[in-house]
């Protein structure tokens, strides 16, 4: 078997405008980088499936999903918050993403591959339940995580590194206990939601701005090893934000890209003891265009054999 890089060309036609951080240039270098490196046959390239509206609702209720249609515009932008704004292909944009990360899930369970990246945006973890936020429209890996367990797992996990913290994904899962959500990121900053949840099955893993790679690793090591070991995950996923990089714009920590590397090689040890190297990995922050395409590559590294 091989891994997967699952993305759609219409993930770059979400645009939220010029100067915008989150743009479609993020997936035009990690697809350059991706095309340029021998994979030795071990990387299979998917055209991710458009998810259906229907599908949405294990984690998105219908009002919150139609109130999102009918603000779709024809033409032009319309704003949703003040960082997170919708074009005309947005929400097709986000289907995508959705049924990149819901794919890759079934293609994992069923063996017909090793794990998988799901190159797509819009990213996923701020979005709650009901509300869309920080760049964020579906919450892909709560759709991917649900399907899993829809699936007939009875315990999954999802691991969250970005300089931000993936509050969607804790406000949807806090009171299922089923779901082990850890995650890794500054504190205190955007969005300081869901931040300070106190649950058996939430492992919150706050680090102080300019924390760099020993800090994370230590705090990674001694945390989500005792997480993951008492919650026993069938499969794993995880939101992989690179804006924890010194490099990036937007945050304040100081990882480099080996520490990518680190983690993805962690997560994997740890899954290949505890859900038979089941992954499932989903693009989230990353906003200096070359640190991405350097960040993804150690994370791709990381999940090929």
């Amino acid at each position: 078997m091989s891994s997967l890089y699952l993305s759609h060309p219409h993930c770059q036609l979400h645009d939220m405008g010029k100067g915008h951080p989150e743009s479609p240039d993020r997936l035009r270098v990690i697809e350059k980088m991706v095309n340029a490196n021998d994979w030795n046959g071990n990387l299979s390239f998917v055209t991710a499936p458009k998810l259906d509206i229907e599908q949405l609702s294990p984690i998105h209720p219908q009002h919150h999903v139609k109130a999102l249609m009918e603000m779709s515009p024809k033409e032009g932008v319309v704003f949703i918050d003040g960082d997170t704004s919708m074009n005309p292909n947005t929400i097709d944009a986000a289907l995508y993403a959705a049924g990149a990360a819901v794919y890759a899930t079934d293609e994992v369970i069923e063996k017909r591959a090793d794990n998988a990246f799901c190159a797509v945006r819009p990213p996923g973890h701020h979005a709650e339940s009901t509300t869309s936020m920080g760049f964020c429209i579906f919450n892909n890996v709560a759709l991917a995580a649900q399907r899993a367990l829809s699936s007939g797992m009875s315990r999954v996990a999802i691991l969250d590194f970005d300089v931000h913290h993936g509050n969607g994904t804790v406000e949807i899962f806090q009171d299922r206990p089923e779901v082990l959500v850890c995650s890794s990121f500054q504190y205190p900053f955007y969005p300081g939601r869901y931040d300070q949840v106190v649950r058996p099955n939430v492992c919150l893993t706050p680090l102080s701005e300019g924390s760099d790679g020993s800090i994370f690793r230590s705090a990674i090591e001694s945390q989500w090893i005792t997480a993951l070991h008492h919650h026993q995950p069938e499969m794993i996923f995880i939101s992989a934000g690179f804006d924890a990089h010194i490099d990036d714009p937007l945050g304040g920590l100081n990882l480099s890209d080996e520490d990518y590397l680190w983690v993805t090689e962690f997560i994997k040890n740890e899954a290949l003891k505890l859900s038979q190297g089941r992954i499932v990995s989903l693009l989230e922050g990353g906003y200096n265009l070359d640190a991405l395409a350097r960040s993804v590559k150690k994370h791709l590294d990381g999940l090929v054999d």
